[in-house]
């Protein structure tokens, strides 16, 4: 293993970075994956450190110069991208996404626009999540994605409206990239960032299959024990394909927070984390790639991400001149998590103190409600998170809420979606109330509340049983009720994917998967469509997902 590195280890430092060594420790195993922890500060490198293995089968460690997939973290380096593209006169980020991919429906008078794909307001539909709707985590070689998007008869919302996460935007930003400049995705980052910046084992890779010199493998938990290969089932590019080094993400964020510019202005590099307004007026804390908020009194700017098997979280405390890279190929360890200790390690005496969370007693009559959105099909559920109120997203795990100004909340930091707000003053704590409205991305959303006794599911097979079919999956689908459960299989052209349905109300449903890794991923939402009472359709929602229609098919005679 190799130990860690200090070019800067100032007296007033050094019990920080023991610290740190500390958090760092218990991953220094030669039987499991690992992280790559690098840390600067106004220029002069703090920490650099590996633990944990790179290759299980072949029993090499983790170096500082391992090369890691940092998944979503790429966002912002396909944002510069465009805006260096928007420099040359090339493109514009208020045209039309149609304008350079014209296979694309038109599906809103609205746009959606380059601004909205790069700030998640777009309202398309993620070509990953369709993939894994339909067919699980079968593997495919690239080329379904663009098709995918371009087979979808409605967004998710009107663009502008909402945030919603969305991986499918940014693979959008990548084919438009490689459109304009006549190059790879790939090759266009290497000119244009890479090469300028010294960043020389950075690269984008679009898929797992692809061989890469002194890359770490990507491990997960086996369900039996041990470890199994982690492998994204379709493209990465423009969303989260990057791989990069502890250096060489070191040197991009001295860059991007530097006076001095090499490749793009100053005002390019600004965007990045520039708040983005809604339609509503409301202002959400994400950019064109980068999040950008406070945290215990210092403005942080940051961006995690995760694929199968690799997580990283880059962060930078630009009033602090400090800046933090982890990256893990399968450790047990949040790095989001871990780079807040390390901020609160380095600065502890300047930071405000930590946000008192409200507490799960002050409200005991909303803890264990769930509440459901007519006119969106949105859920949400209330719990006991560790003596804290936590709120549940789409059958999300629950997350501590804040509260201040005389509001209950989760942010976009929490969920990356939209800023999820109630009115604390419409919460009687004594009496849970039977609806309740919540801001979603400033727009206001009536929820009721759903039943404390749900149906049993054999009660509802004989309305739901039966065929359906979605042309936006390019899938059929399948109702049936085995062993007293109910089970959805969706089958694509190229795999299927198989959901067990716990219902809440006669009309409300979650899903979840029965792959054991998309089970942790997160669960889905069903709503029931019914004429005349009988049921003529189901409405499909994941956390990044809407409405995804599943029509139901009539017995042939």
């Amino acid at each position: 293993m190799s130990q860690p590195e200090s070019s800067a280890s100032l007296p007033d430092t050094a019990s920080a970075l023991a610290a740190i060594d500390a958090l760092v420790a218990p991953l220094n195993r030669s039987d499991a994956p690992g992280l790559v922890l690098g840390i600067a500060q106004h220029g002069r490198l703090l920490y650099r450190r590996a633990v944990g293995m790179a290759s299980l089968e072949m029993g090499v460690a983790l170096t500082p110069t391992s090369r890691m997939r940092i998944a979503s973290t790429s966002k912002h380096f396909t944002a510069m991208a465009v805006l260096l593209l928007a420099e040359d006169g090339l493109l514009d980020v208020e045209d039309p996404v149609q304008k350079y991919l014209p296979e694309l429906p038109q599906l809103s008078a609205n746009g959606p626009t380059l601004r909205h794909l790069l700030t998640h307001t777009s309202g398309w539909r993620g070509h990953d999540e369709l993939w894994a709707i339909a067919h699980g985590l079968t593997f495919t070689l690239p080329g379904p994605g663009l098709p995918a998007m371009a087979r979808q008869r409605e967004l998710n919302f009107e663009p502008g409206t909402h945030m919603v996460y969305s991986n499918g935007g940014y693979f959008l930003l990548a084919k438009i990239v490689e459109r304009v400049s006549g190059q790879s995705f790939n090759d266009f980052l290497k000119a244009r960032l890479f090469a300028p910046l010294g960043m020389a084992d950075t690269s984008s890779v679009q898929t797992d299959l692809d061989v890469v010199p002194h890359m770490a493998g990507l491990y997960m938990p086996a369900p039996g024990g041990g470890w199994r290969r982690g492998m994204y089932p379709c493209e990465l590019d423009g969303g989260g394909s990057l791989v990069s080094t502890a250096d060489d993400m070191l040197r991009w964020l001295a860059h991007m927070h530097g006076s001095e510019k090499i490749v793009g202005s100053a005002k390019s590099w600004a965007l990045l984390s520039e708040p983005t307004t809604l339609s509503s007026g409301s202002k959400v804390t994400y950019g064109f790639g980068l999040a950008r908020h406070p945290y215990r009194g210092v403005e942080i700017v940051h961006h995690a991400g995760a694929v199968l098997g690799a997580q990283s979280q880059m962060l930078s405390v630009p009033s602090h001149g400090l800046h933090i890279i982890a990256m893990v190929n399968g450790a047990p360890v949040s790095p989001g998590s871990l780079v807040l200790k390390v901020v609160e390690a380095l600065l502890g005496d300047t930071l405000a103190p930590p946000e008192v969370r409200p507490l799960a007693s002050d409200f005991p009559a909303l803890v264990g409600q769930r509440y459901h959105a007519p006119s969106t099909g949105s859920l949400l559920s209330f719990a006991d998170v560790g003596g804290k109120l936590g709120m549940s997203w789409q059958a999300s795990g629950a997350q501590a809420m804040h509260q201040g100004d005389g509001k209950l909340w989760l942010g976009l930091q929490d969920i990356p979606v939209n800023d999820l707000v109630i009115e604390a003053g419409d919460i009687d704590p004594r009496r849970a109330p039977d609806a309740l409205v919540l801001h979603e991305g400033g727009q206001p959303r009536r929820f009721e509340r759903l039943p404390e006794t749900a149906p049993d599911a054999a009660t509802l097979a004989d309305q739901l049983c039966g065929d359906y079919t979605s042309p936006d999956l390019d899938a059929t689908a399948q109702m049936a009720l085995v062993e007293g459960k109910l089970l959805l299989t969706v089958q694509g052209r190229h795999g299927q994917h198989v959901c067990a349905l716990t219902p809440l109300s006669v009309d409300v449903m979650v899903l979840a998967s029965a792959d054991p890794v998309l089970a942790q991923l997160g669960k889905s939402i069903l709503n029931v469509e019914r004429k005349a009472g009988r049921v003529v359709g189901l409405r499909l929602d994941t956390m990044r997902t809407r409405n995804i229609h599943l029509a139901r098919q009539e017995p042939r005679a």
